[in-house]
């Protein structure tokens, strides 16, 4: 499990994975799931249905793809398939802020823990703030145990061997 003084290192190939996507869903926000074995990570860029749950229940769901996203449920379930038949454990959720700044919300916290735990113990959440299709600012956070909270990391661009 990360602690507040580790790093979360990522395979430059996995960040300009993220920055493609990023970019390509903007203006909406673009969401995805990191896998790794150890050696290897691998990107798996997620449909983001905010646009759809809002369109359908705006009382539950008032805002759009601009300002949230939500994880296509079929995805999420492809990709935990994915991590327990091939020993890929989920290594890191990302998602874009279009327009603001890379900052861990309220609501990405609420949506990372369940009963003041995380949901996935030991993943991080990695935030890009993308202004006019142009990556400005990544961050990462991860659950600390002592201060029972997510709390900004550090990333490290590994180059690949």
């Amino acid at each position: 499990m990360m602690r507040e003084t580790e790093v979360l290192e990522l395979q430059s190939e996995t960040l300009d994975q993220i920055y493609a996507h990023a970019k390509v869903e903007f203006p909406d926000e673009c969401c995805g799931i990191i896998l790794s074995d150890e050696t290897q990570e691998f990107v798996r860029e997620c449909r983001n249905i905010q646009n759809e749950r809002h369109a359908e229940d705006p009382d539950t769901y008032p805002r759009n793809a601009r300002t949230a996203y939500l994880i296509d449920p079929n995805d999420l379930i492809r990709v935990h398939k994915e991590s327990e038949t091939k020993d890929r454990p989920i290594k890191a959720f990302y998602h874009s802020h279009p327009n603001h700044d890379a900052y861990f919300s309220e609501k990405d916290k609420a949506d990372a823990t369940a009963w003041d735990e995380p949901v996935y113990p030991g993943a991080a959440y990695v935030v890009v703030s993308v202004y006019d299709r142009e990556v400005k600012t990544t961050k990462a956070f991860a659950w600390n145990e002592d201060d029972t909270d997510f709390v900004e990391v550090p990333i490290h661009a590994k180059r690949d061997a």
